[in-house]
């Protein structure tokens, strides 16, 4: 853990900063000849070999490093601007930024501030220090500044620097309760200024906890192998993990990939790859909780997703805030958007059991919002952090036990929840973050949907008192805008997962092997559930005429009972009709009875076709099924209480891994 615990730097040091390698934000990882020629050079060395510029004085190990200054991304497809904003000449390294002279900077950017609301409510931190070694050629100013929740601007403190060497600013964390942030100012006056080993630290606690990481894969092998790339990149980030675990589920593997392979020796015995039977995200994660807890009781787990862009710093970040929390803290990152780099996904989330639905915003967190031109000020408190990245302490696990064997959606929302009623909070820590697929590239119409639904009644059976009329009259509005839509596969699929939760907790026996067999195979029957290349349909190009929606209705139920009546009697607008994804809503498609949709993953189009005898089937079924669910709701709410300590147990994930036939062969 030696990467992560510093003092503060020794007085007197001249002289000029040791410039650290430029690894091109890390992209020369995507070339293997490249990794190899890397390890046959040390350039990338192992943990505990990290370069001086690197590593922090290890003296007086009486300071956590609680963030360090990053003045570049990992990706060229990431903006700077993001870590650190020049006005004026200036270049960048992962670690060190020269500023010629005349030229302005700030760490007032996404991962350059110092989320001081957050580090004042959640942890034992009363003062924080922002170290740095400075080269100087003329005149440096160095400010340290604060914000309030409205975002207004002052100096805490501040130096004008003549001389080269290290440099502190310190302030105490008393102000910043409902929200705030930190962030250092540079000018470089009369001559070239460079910033290299900048530091945000804070008494150490008396024992800095060893986390792992656990990385769950399904067929992303590249992907998954860039993931791991990564976390070998940054050795101080390597010194701090005890183990990369990578549940590999899939039979594209992972391990037989040239990247993964020539990055493994980085790791050495840190890095251990586990392969099994296809489980979901709940499998996959879970088996990372159970093999460190394991291997000991007091080891905090940091649970990631192969199809990340990782930004290794996160890592540190989320590490050294649980080990300072007041109480043992479950620590997410935030979202990025992958393919709109700069944009937040959400600050932070919750769930509203009463209508099913996860991944709400939190009143005044920030959504879908560019990082490059606002700041998230406000304190927002999470109700649970998916399982992009996000940290679970040991004595959760050793509390609560295992997630439950739901396959995949809503695991991490259940495990979340479960650990709040049991005393264990989420903190979603701002600045800390990696760029994940934008869920609003996946259409809504997926396979994906019955996992969705089952597991959405599955979790909050066990957390709540649904109230099973409203819940199926919910459903009810929700399955009739999917039926004037001609989404019928969508349709037969929420179904289903209502069915399937009905059946109680035997469902789940397999961990939804069978589950996801029926869910993808099933859909075959609806033709519009099928993705066609958008220059050739299955209708001709020519017969399309693209229709735009105009707002949305006022009255939307009034609206919805007219399109019922209007498509079943016939009474919908003929021919051939091109929609957009955005126009797509269904008070819009359904006007007319044969329609062309862009997929929202734009690589494709679905035709949807009015079909009266199929409506009037899934409507029936619909009803008999809203009834059924009024009727035994209750009854299967208690036997999926009742099964719980059971599901969730090691027991339970033994058998599905296969470990308890292992060890009776044995």
């Amino acid at each position: 853990m030696g990467g992560l615990v510093s003092s503060a730097p020794p007085k007197g040091i001249q002289g000029r900063v040791c410039p650290v390698r430029n690894t091109e934000n890390f992209e020369d990882f995507m070339d293997p000849s490249a990794t190899e020629a890397a390890i046959e050079t040390h350039d990338h060395p192992t943990a505990g070999d990290a370069p001086a510029a690197l590593r922090v004085d290890h003296r007086a190990p009486d300071r956590l490093v609680l963030q360090r200054g990053i003045f570049t991304g990992p990706s060229a497809r990431v903006s700077d601007e993001l870590y650190v904003v020049v006005e004026g000449g200036a270049h960048r390294q992962r670690s060190t930024l020269r500023m010629d002279e005349g030229s302005t900077g700030h760490t007032n950017t996404y991962f350059g501030r110092f989320a001081a609301s957050y580090w004042q409510r959640w942890t034992t931190v009363t003062e924080v220090r922002a170290t740095m070694v400075l080269d100087v050629a003329a005149t440096a100013n160095i400010r340290l500044v604060a914000s309030d929740i409205a975002g207004h601007r002052r100096i805490i403190d501040s130096a004008r620097v003549e001389g080269s060497g290290p440099v502190t600013l310190s302030t105490a964390l008393d102000q910043y309760v409902d929200g705030g942030a930190l962030w250092l100012e540079f000018d470089a006056v009369g001559g070239a200024l460079t910033v290299g080993e900048l530091t945000w630290s804070a008494d150490a606690p008396k024992r800095v906890r060893p986390v792992a990481i656990a990385i769950c894969t399904f067929n992303r092998a590249d992907d998954c192998a860039a993931t791991v790339a990564a976390l070998s990149s940054d050795p101080t980030v390597l010194a701090a993990i005890d183990a990369v675990y990578v549940i590999d589920q899939g039979t594209d593997v992972v391990e037989n990939r040239p990247r993964y392979q020539h990055v493994a020796p980085i790791f050495g015995d840190k890095l251990r790859y586990i392969r099994q039977p296809n489980l979901g995200g709940a499998g996959g994660f879970t088996r990372g909780l159970y093999e460190v807890s394991a291997v000991t009781e007091h080891a905090d787990v940091i649970l990631m997703d192969d199809d990340i862009l990782c930004e290794p710093e996160t890592v540190l970040r989320l590490n050294a805030f649980a080990n300072l929390t007041v109480e043992p803290t479950l620590v997410g990152a935030q979202m990025l958007f992958l393919l709109n780099p700069d944009y937040l996904n959400v600050g932070a989330e919750e769930v509203h059991l009463h209508r099913l639905r996860h991944g709400q915003r939190v009143p005044k967190a920030l959504r879908n919002t560019s990082m490059v031109t606002k700041n998230q000020e406000r304190r927002v408190d999470a109700g649970y952090n998916a399982w992009w990245t996000c940290l679970i302490p040991a004595e959760v696990v050793a509390k609560i036990g295992l997630p439950i064997p739901i396959f995949f959606q809503w695991d991490d929302v259940e495990y979340g929840i479960r650990a709040r009623e049991h005393g264990f909070a989420t903190v979603t820590l701002p600045n800390a973050a990696v760029w994940h697929a934008d869920f609003y590239w996946k259409d809504y119409d997926d396979w994906a949907r019955y996992f969705s639904t089952r597991n959405s009644l599955i979790v909050g059976s066990l957390h709540s008192d649904l109230d099973a009329s409203r819940i199926a009259r919910f459903v009810f509005r929700e399955l009739a805008e999917h039926l004037v839509a001609m989404q019928y596969g969508l349709v037969h699929t929420i179904l289903q997962g209502i069915e399937d939760f009905l059946e109680g907790p035997k469902v789940l026996h397999d961990g939804g092997v069978a589950a996801l067999k029926a869910a993808r195979t099933s859909r075959d029957d609806y033709p519009e559930t099928i993705k066609h290349p958008a220059a050739s349909p299955p209708v001709r190009s020519a017969d399309i005429h693209v229709r735009r929606a105009g707002g949305e209705p006022s009255r939307t139920t009034l609206v919805l009972l007219k399109r019922v009546i209007a498509q079943w009697l016939g009474r919908t607008q003929p021919g051939l009709v091109g929609i957009t994804r955005e126009d797509a809503h269904w008070w819009h498609v359904s006007l007319f009875d044969h329609v062309v949709v862009t997929d929202a993953s734009q690589s494709g189009v679905r035709v949807r076709t009015r079909d009266k005898a199929r409506a009037r089937r899934l409507l029936w079924r619909t009803v008999r099924v809203l009834r059924r669910l009024r009727r035994e709701l209750p009854t299967v709410q208690a036997q999926y209480r009742a099964a719980m300590p059971d599901l969730s147990s090691r027991a339970n994930w033994e058998r599905l891994y296969g470990l308890t036939e292992t060890r009776t062969n044995r």
